[in-house]
């Protein structure tokens, strides 16, 4: 980028959207390269969720405005009371530079904090690049219902299924088919979409406190959906999103339902697990840790249904959906939210299989995979 791409913000202010997930292959932080060139004045740094260094554990916890300790650069924080860049946070700033690793799930919000920056950028006569990184998941898969337009939130702005399959640079480029800002995507060399990212020469930094490893992604678009419920996700434990439970749980018996389903390329391993914080803290949980065998043949979306499914069918009362709040919704059900639908808890709600759930997706999610195509860059 700073090689060949330079032109595109020589002599420019410039605003840097990252993370401390925000390195080149030499594990050097983005800010400290743009602070460091002389072409250009970096000016703001923006931050997402979980903040600039990515400190703050739990989803829903805000963070501040400061200036950063290392480059003395001011910090504008986009999880906080504002999600979008303001007039005053871009009155220095000629150019806002995006620079976040995504998961591969429409529920993860960094993929918003850009399309909101895309949507000040046009309003504000700014131009926006956009650094692409790999999808860790690969770009071939595309599994989940889609949003539905007017169950927007911050974790759904755009009809896209759960896993969509596609880079951050391809969804810049879809976003801003709508929104129409002075955007430049900068593509990766050498990734092709049946690439992971364990098959890449990139260091994997963790982009959120609770997204450790590639195996935790590989998972999240499927357990993510628990946190709509008050089972536990795993969060409070070294493995969030593959460990599942609840105090209630019976392990042996979960265990065994969920083998019964036959799923492709994974194994329910009964496991008892205390959180130390979020749901549950200090509680032993009863459930499951998904292993996922063959990581190809893996439906995520399935199984992560799967377990809310099972887990109230065999509990009932002791079952319970999660109350708002949940990300900035106050008044709907959080597992709507994150669905970005009614239907699918409603089919839950009156024991729809899982077989019947993908029957009502399959039409939308295959049109949308041959939908992307055009914007689709490897």
């Amino acid at each position: 980028m700073l090689e060949e791409r330079a032109h595109l913000l020589r002599g420019a202010r410039v605003g840097l959207v990252c993370n401390q997930a925000s390195v080149d292959h030499e594990l050097r932080h983005v800010a400290d390269l743009f602070k460091e060139e002389r072409g250009w004045r970096l000016t703001a740094l923006f931050g997402p969720q979980h903040g600039i260094r990515g400190t703050e554990q739990d989803n829903m916890i805000e963070t501040p405005h400061g200036v950063d300790k290392e480059t003395g650069v001011p910090v504008y924080s986009l999880y906080s009371e504002v999600r979008e860049p303001t007039a005053e946070m871009l009155s220095e700033v000629d150019v806002l530079v995006v620079d976040l690793q995504d998961v591969g799930c429409r529920i993860y919000t960094f993929i918003y904090t850009m399309m909101n920056c895309l949507r000040a950028a046009r309003r504000y006569g700014k131009g926006v690049i956009v650094c692409d990184r790999p999808n860790p998941i690969g770009g071939v898969a595309v599994e989940g219902n889609m949003l539905e337009r007017g169950h927007e939130s911050f974790v759904g702005q755009y009809p896209l299924p759960t896993r969509h399959g596609m880079t951050v640079g391809e969804l810049a480029l879809m976003f801003n088919e709508e929104i129409g800002c002075d955007l430049e995507v900068v593509p990766m060399c050498g990734w092709g979409r049946e690439v992971w990212f364990d098959q890449t020469d990139v260091p994997w930094v963790m982009p959120s406190p609770n997204m450790p490893t590639l195996e935790t992604a590989t998972v999240f678009s499927g357990t993510v959906h628990l946190e709509g419920t008050e089972m536990s996700e795993g969060r409070g434990t070294t493995r969030p999103f593959e460990l599942v439970g609840a105090p209630y749980v019976e392990a042996a018996r979960l265990a065994r339902r969920l083998e019964g389903y036959g799923f492709e390329g994974v194994r329910f391993r009964a496991c008892y697990f205390k959180p130390t914080f979020q749901k549950h803290a200090g509680r032993v949980c009863g459930g499951v840790q998904i292993h996922v065998t063959k990581r190809e043949g893996f439906r995520p979306v399935e199984v992560g249904l799967a377990v809310v499914r099972e887990v109230r069918a065999m509990y009932g009362e002791q079952f319970r959906w999660r109350e708002p709040p949940y990300e900035y919704e106050h008044e709907r059900n959080p597992f709507d939210v994150i669905t970005g639908t009614t239907w699918v808890r409603e089919a839950l709600e009156r024991g729809a299989s899982i077989e019947e759930l993908v029957a009502r997706w399959r039409s939308a999610t295959a049109g949308f995979a041959a939908e992307r195509g055009r914007w689709l860059l490897y």
